[in-house]
Order: C-alpha cells, then sequence, then structure tokens
C-alpha cells in the first residue's frame, strides 16, 4: 500500500510492502534488553490482552510471546501482515494479525490491558487516534511508544550507510537522529498522563549481508525506490561495506520508551 504524507520525506511515497521479505528477514534486530525492559514494567506479560499498533512482520508479539500476553497485531500494509502470520506459524504461535489502518481499528471498547506502537507511532493521524486508543484501553490501561535508531554521528558504519541513503533519497527525514526522549503530540495528553520515559544505549551487532539488508528494509531505501535505483544503491553499498566494515561488527544504537496511562 502506497503511502504520502507531507509529514514524512517531504511527501514521496513509501510502500513497506515492497520490501516486507527483507524487512521479514532483517529487522528482528531488537536486543533481548529491549524486551526485558517492557515486561519488567509489568506491560505485556500473563495474560494481558495486547494491542500491537504497526506491527509489520509482527516483531514486538513474536520476541515478547513468551512473557504471556495475549496479542493482535495491525498493520496498514497486507504485505506486512502476510509476512507476519508466516514468520508466527513457523514458530507455532497464535496471534491475530489483521491489515487495517490505526484510523481505522474497530474492536470493542475497553478490549485491551495495554497497546502498543514500535517505530510507528509517528505516522499516525494522531487526532483520529488518541481518542480511539483511549476508547480501547481498560480502566488504567497504558499506551506503550517504543522505538530504537542507530547513531549515525558517533557510528562510523551507520553514518557512512545513511549518507547513500540521502544520496539516493534526499528528502528521506529518517537522518540525522539523536538521543532524545520520544516526541508525545500534545493531543494525548487529552486522553493520556505520561507515566514515564526512558533512553538508553544499545550495540547491535550485525555482519556486512545483515546490515546490508536492514538498509534495505529502510524507508529511504527498498520502500521508495524504484528498481534501477535500488540496484544501483545496493551496488554502492556493498561497496562501501567492503571498503570501510569487517565481516561482522556492531551499530551503535539508542532505544526509547514511553509509557502513557489512560485518564
Amino acid at each position: 500500500m502506497e503511502i504520502k504524507d507531507e509529514r514524512i520525506d517531504a511527501g514521496k511515497a513509501f510502500d513497506w510492502g515492497k520490501t516486507s521479505k527483507e524487512y521479514a528477514k532483517y529487522r528482528d534486530i531488537y536486543p533481548d534488553i529491549f524486551y526485558k525492559k517492557v515486561a519488567d514494567r509489568g506491560l505485556c506479560i500473563n495474560g494481558q490482552s495486547v494491542l500491537d499498533l504497526g506491527t509489520g512482520t509482527g516483531v514486538l508479539p513474536r520476541n515478547m510471546y513468551g512473557y504471556g500476553a495475549n496479542w493482535t497485531g495491525t498493520d496498514i500494509s497486507p504485505e506486512q501482515i502476510e509476512q507476519a502470520k508466516i514468520l508466527a506459524k513457523e514458530q507455532n504461535m497464535k496471534i491475530d494479525f489483521m491489515a487495517v489502518p490505526t484510523e481505522q481499528l474497530d474492536f470493542p471498547a475497553e478490549s485491551f490491558d495495554v497497546i502498543t506502537a514500535c517505530q510507528c507511532f509517528w505516522y499516525f493521524d494522531h487526532e483520529k487516534v488518541m481518542p480511539k486508543l483511549a476508547e480501547l484501553l481498560k480502566p488504567n490501561g497504558k499506551l506503550l511508544i517504543l522505538y530504537m535508531a542507530w547513531l549515525p554521528f558517533e557510528d562510523k558504519i551507520a553514518g557512512a550507510s545513511e549518507e547513500l541513503v540521502l544520496k539516493y533519497s534526499p528528502n528521506w527525514s529518517g537522518a540525522g537522529e539523536k538521543r532524545h526522549p520520544i516526541w508525545i503530540p500534545d493531543v494525548a495528553y487529552d486522553y493520556f498522563e505520561l507515566e514515564e520515559h526512558e533512553e538508553y544505549d544499545v550495540e547491535v551487532p550485525f555482519t556486512k549481508e545483515s546490515w546490508h539488508g536492514r538498509m534495505i528494509a529502510c524507508r529511504g531505501v527498498g520502500a521508495s525506490l524504484s528498481e534501477e535505483m535500488l540496484a544501483k544503491w545496493d551496488k554502492e553499498h556493498r561497496a562501501l561495506l567492503d571498503e570501510i566494515a569487517p565481516e561482522e561488527f556492531n551499530v551503535l544504537h539508542y532505544a526509547a520508551l514511553a509509557v502513557l496511562k489512560k485518564k
């Protein structure tokens, strides 16, 4: 499904369905601490009903499945949901996945103990979505927003790869990340209270092949470049990694979370 949003990449169209197979293979990269910090807060555990927004290939529900929550995952992209179903089936996990935009969710009121949004929160129409999420949560329910990004100004390989993305997608707005708390729109505070936030550094291991795949599964590359431009980027990025990267390496990221409690 092609998406155009003037807030993102200056309105350049992107489609996660174009890179869903790479996304499934290369973007399941969050370290264990990413999930442990969620469970340690008593979220997404022990029979809780959890709705994962923008679930993509189901990375969050699949990796937290063992903590005991009952998961539902939604995403705007049918191709992403198809990959999520394949991966969950391969792992014998019972997770309900469905292709539906967050703005069009149609669950009964007070259906969920927790709603999660990992790497996707800024894509939503918040004026429509925030009251809907509050309605879907049970009393005292929690909205958990999660994020992780490489740090291009501190990590040589990440910085060089990012420069190459900008060469082919100069309006890509995912570049230049620094550590910061997760952005919360003002309208959220009409329905939620910010309970806590945390930001922390993580080293994420890669091989040259897995980092290359991770970069393809990026909005500024596989989700938006034409086949011709993607082939050129692919060749140039492989050559770049052969020049600057060992076969195995870590990439410095920061991770962040924000917990909001329903009013």
